[in-house]
């Protein structure tokens, strides 16, 4: 088992969202392997159905126990949203801490379920950084693949069992996220959807495009976005401007959360990502965007992550900034070692006070270039960005 970079809090209740497959439940088992708890397991319909009919059994069998837990679990809560307003009542008038797993807020929300009101902590899951892969991490298989954790179990060594899993999994998301949650009506809409969000993964959302390609209303495809975002399948990430207005009405970039998903959507298992592609760039890319997602997250460093994208076509793939430090970020999937394919970011980074401009790439060394452009290992510039 991988440890994990969410600190989650042994203090205070929490929810913990994340995708399926992610590894919630089991990073929940290791750290309550040695708290005293109750677990609750909505998986197991008998479960799901008793609480949906009376949530308030829960208060009544806690105080039928003879030793009480001081914490109580409940794995995907999204299915029974009601049993937050006892989670509620339990924390106020029994002191009793809670940990609320969950694939997504967004039956949640739809349901007016009470999320606590601040009374409970919320953090996500997504899968393995290369920082808790450590040693095992190889980009190859990860761009090909992804990271999802069950890929490095010992059952799914052969890439053939990666490959049925990965098809597997995109099916089960179909079937038991969005099917049985209802989150849409109709299913064929959404599966064409998906091909065509998969294959623009990365690209600047043009909703009518991809609604006449995917044969759905353009509103239709923002409340698709909005479906994976909910669920943490993947990141929007808005254009920049200083002006929150007009943050608005740029249209986002859309990543998938996991290249190994993103590719047994397209269906392109079958093919090997190649270096020195078109495909290899671009999933390089959505890899170092997710990961700088993840960590932004894990670390708790409160990032605001944009891209931008002027009138006359400059381009710069990501900007993180914060009130102290703006990072302008350049992703390549090769070495750099001169000016050439960084004309935007060489030119624009005057525009920005106080920033760094950094590419990250396949270097091994890092060098300066044009003065004020870094380009460095995307390891160690990962790293320069969360020290």
């Amino acid at each position: 088992m991988y440890r994990r970079l969410s600190k989650l809090s042994m203090l205070n209740s929490f929810f913990l969202f994340g995708p399926r497959g992610c590894g919630k439940t089991t990073l929940i088992h290791e750290k309550f392997r040695d708290v005293d708890h109750l677990w609750i397991d909505f998986l197991n319909l008998d479960n799901e159905l008793r609480y949906k009919g009376r949530p308030e059994l829960l208060v009544q069998e806690y105080r039928g126990l003879k030793e009480k837990p001081k914490w109580i679990v409940i794995d995907e809560v999204q299915k029974v949203p009601q049993i937050l307003d006892v989670v509620h009542r339990l924390i106020e008038e029994e002191k009793v801490k809670f940990a609320l797993t969950g694939s997504s807020a967004r039956k949640l929300k739809r349901a007016q379920a009470n999320l606590l009101a601040g009374r409970a902590f919320s953090f996500s899951l997504s899968s393995l950084s290369y920082l808790e892969l450590g040693p095992d991490f190889d980009l190859e298989v990860s761009l090909n693949f992804g990271t999802l954790p069950k890929l490095f179990s010992v059952e799914l060594e052969k890439e053939e069992d990666k490959k049925r899993y990965l098809k597997s999994y995109v099916s089960t998301y179909l079937r038991e996220e969005i099917i049985v949650e209802q989150l849409v009506r109709n299913i064929e809409p959404f599966h064409r959807f998906l091909e065509v969000a998969a294959q623009m993964n990365g690209e600047i959302i043009n909703y009518s495009k991809l609604g006449r390609e995917a044969n759905v209303t353009d509103k239709s495809v923002s409340r698709y976005f909005e479906i994976l975002s909910d669920t943490l399948m993947g990141y929007l990430l808005p254009a920049y401007h200083k002006s929150v207005r007009k943050q608005q009405i740029e249209s986002p970039r859309f990543y998938f959360f996991d290249t190994g998903v993103i590719r047994a959507i397209r269906n392109d298992l079958k093919y090997p990502v190649n270096p020195k592609t078109y495909d290899y760039g671009k999933l390089f890319e959505s890899f170092i965007i997710m990961e700088i997602v993840k960590q932004n997250e894990y670390f708790e460093a409160d990032f605001k992550l944009y891209y931008l994208k002027t009138k006359d076509g400059a381009e710069i793939d990501l900007i993180v900034e914060d009130k102290r430090k703006t990072f302008l970020i350049e992703i390549k999937s090769k070495k750099v070692d001169s000016k050439e394919d960084l004309v935007s970011l060489c030119n624009l980074s005057s525009s920005f006070k106080n920033s760094r401009s950094l590419v990250l790439c396949m270097n091994e060394k890092s060098i300066q270039i044009d003065g004020n452009v870094t380009a460095m290992n995307w390891k160690d510039g990962i790293s320069l960005i969360f020290t």
